[in-house]
């Protein structure tokens, strides 16, 4: 063992071989170095292990290949792009909703220039950030002004610390949601100094529930619009015309947190019956104010939409708390151009992916799963049975949860002695990440959140995958 560890290749060689690799040329010199270290560090330890037992295995000409393996992997970025197969279009754990091309050019524009976010090209003077929007949302949705934060749960936060700090808000049992993260209504009213006033029963609340918990401390009628989950059987919930009327008697404010909110009416979409509210319908109904997202059916940036009736607006704009959770040029200049394709609805939904993936059609998505599964045949041969299939997607993102949109999957089975979940696990190593699902022993892969041109990588990533879950008989 001792005359292995004097074999060891020196740190100098090592970094010589790789400033060699073209590929590595560009990696900051302590990365490299420090990944040349730890894979000295594997070294030592296969040889206390007794996985290295000749000198022979310590030779350059047998090393640089794993070396080279092993800074590539260690240089990849922690963050980083993945292929979607698992049929989730709002995939929260995968960065929800993709932006379209519109969007991503602007960011970029952004970043990479000058602009004018806070400054008034028509006088010169400071301007405000949330101008660039703010006319686009009212057009689009109908309110008389609007107010962009950073996420959902903000918007609600700044709302309730605006209008109802230290008062009353009512709301009905059956809406106090908890959406990702273990993120809950009634903690966010907490945090707000709000006090909640819970009316009704789980699965039924009467108009006169809310009539008898009015008093003179109350601040505010909520609405929370369940897109999570869904109560079914012996229900009933308050129309939200029938709040307003009431809440306009009383002089008390009516909002409504739609959570993922919606400015495409799906049930235009041939074949879907999504029975969502949009933005605009609510704003029509009458409420005060509503909030919503703009990255999950909205098909934006993660943002915090607050739109309803100047007067109250107003207020929220001058919450000390909107200079902490505003949002930055990145955001604005993805939500301004995502926010222009839907002047146009027909060309929002070609254009923006998420509407695009949702409302893909049947025979579009066989289409692409029969192109999937003949590329992936020649591909695999021998590693896989390939077969298209029927199955199901999601929207995900806490939309739509009793909806299936109906989709054809392609089937992999693996080859002996490969099994589906290790393949599963192996493709989480691949380069990109290939993130798919499990069912009846194969591998399912929906081609509904795979774009074509990204069928090249998924074929290069199963190759990568079914190489590191074959079990190698020299190391059991």
């Amino acid at each position: 063992m001792s005359a292995l560890f004097r074999h060891l290749p020196s740190m100098d060689r090592l970094l010589r071989h790789l400033a060699d690799d073209p590929e590595l040329s560009a990696l900051p010199r302590a990365l490299v170095r420090d990944l040349a270290d730890a894979f000295l560090d594997l070294l030592r330890e296969e040889i206390r292990a007794g996985a290295v037992r000749d000198e022979s295995d310590l030779s350059m000409e047998r090393l640089l290949p794993r070396l080279l393996a092993f800074v590539r992997r260690g240089a990849r970025p922690h963050f980083r792009r993945v292929l979607n197969a698992t049929g989730v279009v709002i995939h929260t754990n995968l960065g929800r909703s993709c932006l379209a091309e519109a969007a991503t050019r602007a960011v970029t524009d952004a970043c990479r220039n000058y602009s004018n976010l806070e400054f008034d090209l028509s006088t010169g003077a400071r301007g405000s950030r949330y101008a660039h929007v703010e006319k686009l949302i009212c057009r689009i949705t109908g309110a008389e002004a609007a107010l962009v934060v950073n996420n959902n749960a903000a918007a609600v936060l700044i709302v309730l610390d605006t209008l109802a700090k230290g008062r009353e808000v009512v709301v009905s049992r059956g809406q106090l949601v908890e959406i990702g993260g273990s993120f809950r209504i009634p903690d966010v009213m907490r945090r707000s100094g709000a006090e909640l006033v819970e009316v009704g029963a789980t699965n039924r609340t009467h108009l006169r529930d809310y009539e008898q918990a009015i008093t003179e401390n109350t601040g505010m009628l909520l609405k929370v619009h369940c897109s999570n989950f869904r109560i079914i059987g012996f229900t009933k919930e308050v129309p939200l015309e029938d709040l307003v009327s009431l809440g306009r008697a009383r002089g008390i404010p009516v909002v409504e947190d739609l959570g993922s909110g919606s400015f495409f009416d799906f049930r235009q979409a041939a074949g879907l019956s999504l029975e969502e509210p949009t933005v605009q319908r609510t704003v029509a109904s009458g409420a005060d104010i509503v909030t919503f997202s703009g990255d999950k059916v909205l098909g934006g940036p993660q943002a915090g939409i607050i739109v309803g009736r100047a007067e109250w607006i107003d207020k929220i704009k001058k919450n000390p708390l909107n200079r902490a959770l505003r949002i930055d040029k990145m955001t604005l200049a993805a939500l301004e151009a995502t926010l222009r394709l839907y002047l146009d609805p027909e060309r929002a939904r070609a254009e923006i992916p998420t509407l695009a993936m949702i409302t893909a059609a049947p025979n579009e998505l066989r289409a692409k799963a029969r192109a999937l599964a003949a590329r992936l045949r020649t591909a695999l041969a021998g590693l896989a049975g390939v077969r298209v299939a029927p199955g199901v997607s999601r929207v995900g993102g806490g939309s739509f949860p009793e909806f299936d949109l109906p989709t054809s999957l392609v089937e992999l089975t693996p080859a002996a002695p490969v099994r589906a979940e290790n393949l599963r696990q192996a493709l989480l190593a691949t380069d990109p990440p290939l993130v798919g699902r499990v069912e009846r022993g194969a591998l399912m892969l929906d081609p509904r959140t795979l774009r074509r041109d990204e069928f090249p990588l998924v074929a290069e990533a199963l190759a990568q995958g079914f190489a590191a879950a074959t079990p190698n008989p020299d190391n059991p």
